[in-house]
């Protein structure tokens, strides 16, 4: 039964712990990362064969275009469109933000600016095991093509039989995905961080995946670049009187089903509306095919929090900083400009998470564990990166050449202030006696 509990009763610090929670050892990770740093595809060999039971050796990792051709063969064509249609929408709302450079001119001829420019090689994972998620191909892929990718990777777990999920295939070709390996665990993020003789080595890696994963991110963070470290799945609800008790339970319920420890909190100002959505969450969990994850999540962090007013809710949400907060208010729209600390936002009754899951065009890859606080949803920017330039004519650095060189002494670097008196042609001798302090 998810507990209700008024606002005095709640342990905001217990709540903010459950970025810690399903953390992967260290150790274990650290080990594998260095053996398919040192032993290449032979370590993936042998960890495909050892966690995913698929015997790799004679067809090797990458996915061939037959199939390729076979998967997608096999998806029907109904989902195939609804992929067609979910990547126009991510299409439609990641161009508003491409970024462009910009220059500045100054006084004698100072040039400043700064160039856009995208990332060669990036690697994507998606995850296998409990579940398979084809929309994760398209959220990841998607916003890396329109910022100008040259090439897409993909590493996923394979079955027993040492083939890949047909929807994923299907979501790769409509999303552009370059090339695609059967390999998953912190093995396919060390492989794509370090490079083996099958995988070379990108510059970035992005996709979420289970807690060994997520230390594998974080351990290769520094060699490559990394979108964030995901946790389990979290969804906050604040809700007023007027809220669907059914709509509340199944939108609790549908991140619930993610994973034992997903979080799923509902605040609201109704001792009614908490009792409702209680008796529904039992009700609706009795259908579920992913029943006792679900369970699991809503007795081990599942919370309906019963504030006085909606502004109190907005205060907790934003400590919580939640990965995905509902508004299922009246007018919604009211409390958006409250909101400080979101991974994604979803307003009003008609608009559950799911929708952002899947068709709206909103990316579903988002910070967890509180992250929200200083990170952002995936979009275009995370596969560019910015490079500065700047350029002065001989007379505007003769106006300057000084203050840099007092700066520099200042900070006791004086090489620093030797190569900017050096240029001052008739105080070649400026520098040395900068050297003696």
């Amino acid at each position: 039964m998810i507990k209700i509990l008024r606002e005095t009763e709640i342990n905001l610090t217990e709540i903010l712990k459950r970025n810690e929670a399903g953390k992967a050892p260290e150790e274990v990770v650290a080990d594998v990362v260095k053996n398919v740093r040192e032993n290449g595809d032979e370590s993936l060999y042998r960890y495909t064969l050892k966690f995913d039971g698929a015997d790799l050796k004679s067809s090797g990792f990458l996915v061939s275009e037959k199939e390729k051709k076979a998967a997608v063969e096999m998806v029907e064509e109904e989902f195939i469109s609804l992929l067609k249609r979910a990547a126009e929408n991510i299409k439609a709302f990641h161009s508003h933000q491409v970024q462009n450079g910009f220059i500045t001119t100054g006084e004698k001829g100072i040039v400043m600016g700064q160039k856009v420019t995208p990332l060669q090689r990036v690697g994507i994972y998606v995850p296998g095991g409990k579940a398979a998620y084809p929309s994760t191909v398209l959220m990841d892929a998607i916003p890396a093509k329109i910022a100008g990718v040259k090439e897409i990777v993909m590493v996923t777990p394979p079955d027993e039989k040492g083939n890949v999920n047909p929807a994923i295939l299907a979501a790769a070709k409509v999303a552009g995905v370059d090339k695609i390996y059967k390999v998953g665990g912190a093995q396919a993020i060390a492989a794509l961080a370090y490079g083996t003789e099958s995988i070379a080595p990108v510059d970035k890696i992005v996709g979420p995946g289970n807690a060994y994963v997520a230390e594998a991110k974080r351990q290769v963070y520094g060699k490559v670049d990394i979108d964030m470290i995901a946790g389990p799945s979290e969804i906050l609800i604040i809700a007023d009187e007027k809220a669907t008790p059914a709509y509340v339970a199944a939108d609790l319920l549908s991140q619930a089903e993610h994973d034992e420890m997903a979080s799923a909190v509902l605040i609201t100002t109704s001792f009614d509306l908490a009792g409702k959505v209680a008796a529904r969450v039992e009700k609706q969990l009795e259908s579920l095919e992913r029943k006792e994850i679900a369970a699991a999540s809503i007795e081990n962090n599942g919370k309906i929090i019963v504030v006085k007013e909606l502004k109190e809710a907005l205060r907790i949400a934003n400590m919580l900083a939640p990965e995905h907060l509902e508004i299922c208010t009246e007018n919604p729209f009211d409390y958006l400009g409250l909101v400080e600390n979101a991974g994604s936002v979803f307003l009003g009754s008609h608009c559950p998470e799911v929708l952002g899951d899947y068709l709206a065009g909103t990316n579903h890859t988002l910070p967890t564990g509180g992250r929200a606080r200083f990170s952002s949803a995936l979009s275009v920017e995370d596969f560019v990166k910015k490079i500065q330039y700047t350029y002065y004519t001989g007379e505007a650095f003769t106006d300057v050449a000084k203050d840099v060189a007092f700066f520099a002494q200042k900070e006791g670097l004086g090489a620093h202030g030797r190569s900017a008196l050096i240029r001052l042609e008739e105080q070649q001798e400026t520098y040395i006696e900068l050297g003696r302090h």
